[in-house]
């Protein structure tokens, strides 16, 4: 879990350099088909893996939340910081653990609902609006949402497949629908790209963003075979850590104090969250009934 959250921002940082060339939107389906390319390859390499259906209608709602998620995040890559965009991300655990009572018919107790109000006060401290606010900072907040939904989606469907069949599933249905949102694009004259014009460095990008995520999609899949989703979930945040480096190393970007203060508060909420969820039943009980854990089933 500790590789693949280390892994996961490179894959980002590369992303981040592809919006130099390419618009979100073309670098988001660019990513998923080479990501498509390795990941489904490895998963036949590990058929004892793959179990249950991997297309299907719940499967398919996945598909189409992995794209709305890789359509906000790389689109906030390229306005802002990796590492801001990521810490604004994270208050993904937050929005499930909300999500969790009103859809999955499970109870929140107060501590817990004080620790989200307290994360999302984190994120408007990074997010920081004011005068000089733009819309475009709203764009991990809609990542995080739809990735939070798609946990809940994957909480449903890991009941008769494993979650390497739906990353697999999933990720087809998101290539299908990312290429025809690009075709769309390119023929209502929004987008105009041109693949012959890319430079040998661009397609070395593309392949290696997706080639970075498949390990990390793979290696989260072994974890929870092997550890329980409580305690895999703190090491999610490590995806900060490692966003922080690869922004300062490749673009020069590191965050304020001010990013930095929103950043403690949320990884606090967050940590708390899981440590509520971890609790043993005695603990348990004066916060309700567990929720769960924001990390893929």
């Amino acid at each position: 879990m500790a590789a693949a959250m280390l892994l996961l921002p490179l894959g980002d940082t590369l992303s981040k350099l592809l919006t130099e060339k390419l618009n979100p939107v073309d670098v988001a389906t660019a990513r998923v088909v080479a990501q498509a390319a390795f990941l489904l390859p490895a998963a036949a390499l590990l058929p004892g893996r793959l179990r249950g259906a991997m297309l299907s209608p719940i499967v398919a709602l996945s598909g189409l939340l992995v794209m709305i998620t890789l359509i906000g995040l790389i689109g906030a890559f390229a306005v802002m910081p990796i590492a801001t965009a990521i810490a604004i991300f994270f208050v993904e655990p937050l929005i499930l653990t909300l999500l969790a009572g009103p859809l999955l018919g499970e109870t929140v107790g107060a501590r817990r609902l004080a620790a989200v109000g307290t994360g999302l006060v984190g994120a408007l401290i990074v997010i920081r609006p004011g005068p000089e606010f733009e819309i475009a900072a709203l764009l991990p907040l809609l990542a995080a949402a739809s990735y939070a939904l798609n946990m809940i989606v994957l909480r449903r469907a890991t009941r008769t497949r494993s979650g390497l069949t739906i990353q697999c599933g999933a990720t087809i249905y998101a290539c299908l629908g990312m290429v025809a949102l690009s075709f769309a694009l390119h023929a209502s004259g929004l987008s105009t790209p041109d693949p012959g014009a890319l430079a040998t460095s661009a397609w070395a990008l593309i392949l290696g963003s997706g080639l970075l995520a498949a390990a990390s999609y793979v290696l989260i899949a072994e974890a929870f075979r092997h550890a329980e989703a409580g305690l895999l979930a703190p090491f999610q945040y490590l995806e900060i850590i490692g966003a922080t480096a690869a922004g300062f190393l490749v673009f020069g970007d590191f965050p304020d104090r001010m990013t930095w203060l929103g950043i403690a508060v949320i990884l606090a909420s967050g940590l708390y969250v899981a440590y509520r969820e971890r609790s043993p039943a005695p603990a348990a009980m004066l916060d309700d009934v567990p929720g769960l854990c924001s990390s893929v089933d």
